[in-house]
């Protein structure tokens, strides 16, 4: 029998805020030192209370208009009862019938829209520590001398405890995994866009949780539900939803039922594993928060925020290939890198003021910006790569780079020294026209000088010159390297190739 996979995605990502949901201690996912950055509200000392972080709440609501949400303009905070370690209160302060965002749509490739049930904005737990640890238990003001033991102990972290954590539902949408994974790239890259977090994986300040079932082609009826906790990369998604649909249509063929469970993901042996049954909503009894008032939004707040919205990287993929004549590939790569985009558009707004001045076309202009494209592309992240720097620390400045480009499209040099002087401009960030005079690579273009060289040249490599005359075309580019290489690569290809085929008839 065939079957459909049934999948939605729980994404939980931490908001970038100065401070913690409900008290002033430091959000730094940077921190190293455990409980560093903990005060006496977000480790639950009797007789505290939380005040709301209103920064999250913009961040969180900021998030759903881009998304296209419905923004509940009365909403308020719920506590979610459970026990864990890692959960200094007991209970995790969260949202449940009131969100703040609900509805909206997320756009992947191919026209598929995936829909989004609910953002809502609660707090992060701590995280735990397991396994072998040597600990110093010497002490200079006892005088105990310095000795040194192995504990097995779990130890609890809580500088994460408290900070502002958005979750961001689905519908069950999906289709496969990697579906899911091209969602969860999109989402992370309008994450950073709004500037509501940094959504770094390998920090933990984005985590995927995947909801999985199968059912019978044709049918309605969905099958039972597992859920697969805290997936740390894309690859991983990708992999364990996939991974899932096979497991569980293996188990409905030999006649057996799917157990509703929380599942992990073991990226050694590629595999799920039972973790623990599935809780129901109603286990977590959610009650209203009586330490926290609801929150009301006015519309003209909402309005405002709604207008700090920056252009959104579904837009700007297609204002790329329209504006500047790019391909969809390219323009994939200046919205994913978004430095790079933004210095691409610097260098291209340098350029259309010399298009103006020189009274060229939109021809031309696309010429360019695809030159532009190119470089950047290829050698400008070359460069970067090999010398472990980011576009932050580019000396190249735009204006410079744009005058680069015009000599190349002027036939003034050829690629190869455009190359090096690219290099020498990373390198020390000077003006490219000095380069060129500098280091003599201005491309050789006086029809006279050319003619003459490629005399030499034919009279040099009779047998070649004298296969092309008897039909041979790709003797052409033998002679033509030889006059590059007797030039020492400053002829101009196109020209001395034109005088070859005249020289040769």
């Amino acid at each position: 029998m065939k079957y459909s996979p049934v999948i939605g995605l729980e994404i939980h990502a931490e908001l970038n805020t100065k401070t913690k949901m409900f008290c002033d201690s430091a959000n730094d996912a940077d921190e190293t030192r455990p409980n560093t950055n903990v005060c006496p509200v977000c480790l639950a000392h009797p007789g505290t209370l939380p005040v709301i972080n209103i920064e999250a709440v913009r961040k969180v609501v900021k998030t759903g208009l881009a998304l296209g949400a419905k923004i509940n303009e009365y909403s308020w905070f719920e506590r979610k009862n459970y026990f864990y370690p890692d959960l200094p209160k007991g209970y995790q302060i969260s949202q449940f019938e009131k969100p703040f965002c609900e509805g909206g749509i997320l756009k992947l490739t191919g026209d598929r829209e995936i829909k989004i049930k609910r953002v809502h904005l609660e707090e992060d737990t701590g995280k735990l520590i397991h396994g072998s640890y040597n600990l110093d238990l010497g002490s200079q003001k006892t005088k105990v001398p310095s000795y040194k033991i192995q504990d097995t102990r779990s130890l609890v972290d809580f500088n994460r405890a408290g900070v502002p954590l958005m979750e961001l539902v689905t519908e069950p949408d999906i289709k496969s995994g990697a579906e899911a994974k091209e969602f969860g790239e999109e989402l992370q890259l309008l994450f950073r866009y709004l500037n509501v977090s940094e959504a770094d994986m390998e920090k933990g300040q984005l985590r995927i949780e995947a909801n999985i079932s199968i059912m019978p082609e044709g049918s309605e009826k969905f099958g039972t539900k597992v859920e697969i906790k805290n997936l740390n990369s894309f690859r991983a998604c990708e992999r364990a939803i996939d991974y899932e649909i096979r497991r569980q249509g293996e188990i409905l063929e030999s006649g057996d039922k799917i157990v509703q469970e929380t599942r992990g993901w073991d990226e050694n042996k590629a595999e799920t594993f039972s973790q623990r049954t599935k809780e129901e909503s109603h286990d977590y009894r959610y009650f209203p928060e009586p330490d926290l008032p609801p929150v009301r939004l006015e519309k003209s707040q909402i309005d405002y925020i709604k207008s700090e919205l920056p252009e959104l990287p579904t837009l700007r993929r297609e204002r790329f290939i329209r504006e500047y004549g790019i391909t969809a590939k390219d323009s994939e790569i200046f919205t994913v890198q978004k430095e790079l985009g933004d210095y691409f558009e610097e260098v291209a707004s340098e350029l259309k003021e010399w298009l103006v001045e020189s009274g060229s076309n939109i021809a031309a202009d696309h010429g360019l910006t695809k030159l532009v494209a190119n470089y950047l592309i290829t050698e400008i992240q070359k460069l970067l790569a090999e010398s472990k720097q980011k576009m932050s620390d580019l000396k190249i400045g735009a204006e410079d780079f744009a005058e680069l480009v015009v000599l190349i499209h002027q036939g003034k040099i050829s690629s190869s020294a455009a190359q090096t002087i690219l290099a020498e401009m990373f390198r020390t960030g000077e003006d490219p026209h000095q380069i060129l005079l500098d280091k003599n690579l201005g491309q050789m273009s006086d029809r006279d000088e050319l003619v003459k060289t490629a005399r030499e040249v034919i009279s040099q490599n009779p047998k070649p010159a004298e296969d092309y005359k008897k039909g041979k075309l790709e003797s052409l580019k033998f002679l033509v390297g030889q006059l590059m290489r007797a030039t020492k690569g400053k002829a101009n290809p196109q020209v001395g190739e034109e005088i070859l085929k005249e020289l040769l008839g």
